[in-house]
């Protein structure tokens, strides 16, 4: 039997339940073309046993204790030997013969590192899912955006998004990825923990003259907010500091101080207005993600330096010149289109 070129990749924290409802469309939709793996973050829920018991055909890799998913993807996969890894959340259900159009595209377009299916939302089959829609892109002050998702604007896909498209980053719940790439990059940012970790391993590739796209011929839903729900401090914070976190990593010398002196003021606009709501926790939440930004900073500096030094480029493909929140908010811009 000729050796599989993917590893489909799923890293799993207590998600038992997840593990019993998705996985079997994993396999039965990808083992044509793929390995499949857990990689168990430490599970003090059942996870491993229903691995082992339930789902002999899947390799388990058991991770001592909960690096996060940053971290965790670095250990999983740093002892696989596949021609590409495919980081896949545990509740995403892939659509059948889900691969094939991924590894085709990867095929034809030796110059792209890394692509994404179209990932739609479980709960509404016909509406983009808000982690990664079709394909994503950051405007210059660092916020994301994608095509069919610009804040919490999610459209409805009547196929408007089905071209094949060169983005910025493509969303680490369903993320294909050479491994050469990956390697060359150093993988994911293991300080990050989770949240926003593929969008800085992304920009770091299109900033080295490789390319990100979506290939929405290849779908997948995804449930979303499985580990953090949206509004949740924790995610808040997360989302605040490793996006500060990516941009002092990443912007060049000529951008870094204007941008974070205009983040300054955003952040603090942002956390007045949880505090006017009386949402107190996530205002400290954003507080805490800048304190502890400013206390990691110094040691960013060695990974700043080695990012700018490897560049071919200031601005990587979909790293937009304009504010999505000027166009969001003051033009009335709601949809990927209108931009």
């Amino acid at each position: 039997m000729d050796k599989k070129r993917i590893a489909v990749v799923i890293l799993n924290w207590n998600g038992a339940d997840m593990m019993r409802r998705y996985l079997p469309f994993v396999i039965r939709n990808s083992q044509s073309l793929a390995d499949v793996i857990v990689a168990d973050n430490g599970s003090t829920d059942a996870s491993c046993t229903v691995v082992r018991d339930e789902f002999p055909e899947v390799r388990l890799i058991a991770l001592p204790e909960n690096y996060g998913f940053a971290e965790g993807y670095n250990r999983a996969l740093a002892g696989l030997d596949y021609e590409f890894y495919l980081l896949l959340n545990s509740d995403i259900e892939p659509d059948a013969d889900w691969l094939a159009p991924l590894l085709a595209y990867m095929d034809h377009h030796p110059e792209v590192a890394a692509c994404q299916p179209k990932l739609l939302s479980m709960s509404e089959r016909r509406r983009f899912e808000y982690a990664g829609a079709a394909g994503g892109f950051m405007d210059r002050y660092g916020y994301p955006f994608c095509r069919g998702r610009i804040f919490d604007t999610v459209e409805e896909d009547r196929g408007q998004y089905d071209t094949p498209a060169y983005v910025l980053w493509a969303t680490g719940a369903a993320l294909l990825i050479r491994r050469s790439d990956w390697e060359s990059a150093g993988g994911l940012d293991g300080r990050f923990f989770a949240h926003q970790e593929e969008i800085d391993l992304c920009w770091r590739l299109g900033c080295r003259g490789r390319r990100v796209a979506c290939v929405p011929q290849s779908r997948a839903w995804h449930v979303g907010g499985a580990s953090l729900a949206q509004g949740n401090p924790r995610k808040t914070f997360l989302n605040f500091r490793n996006n500060l976190m990516m941009l002092y990593k990443n912007l060049p010398d000529g951008e870094l101080r204007r941008v974070m002196r205009i983040r300054f003021w955003l952040d603090l606009l942002a956390r007045i207005q949880f505090a006017v709501k009386g949402d107190w926790a996530n205002a400290r939440a954003i507080s805490r993600a800048r304190r502890e930004f400013k206390a990691m900073r110094p040691t960013l500096r060695a990974d700043r330096e080695r990012n700018l030094q490897a560049a071919t480029t200031d601005r990587a493909p979909g790293h937009t010149t304009y504010a999505i929140l000027a166009a969001y908010h003051l033009k009335g811009k709601k949809r990927f289109s209108q931009l």
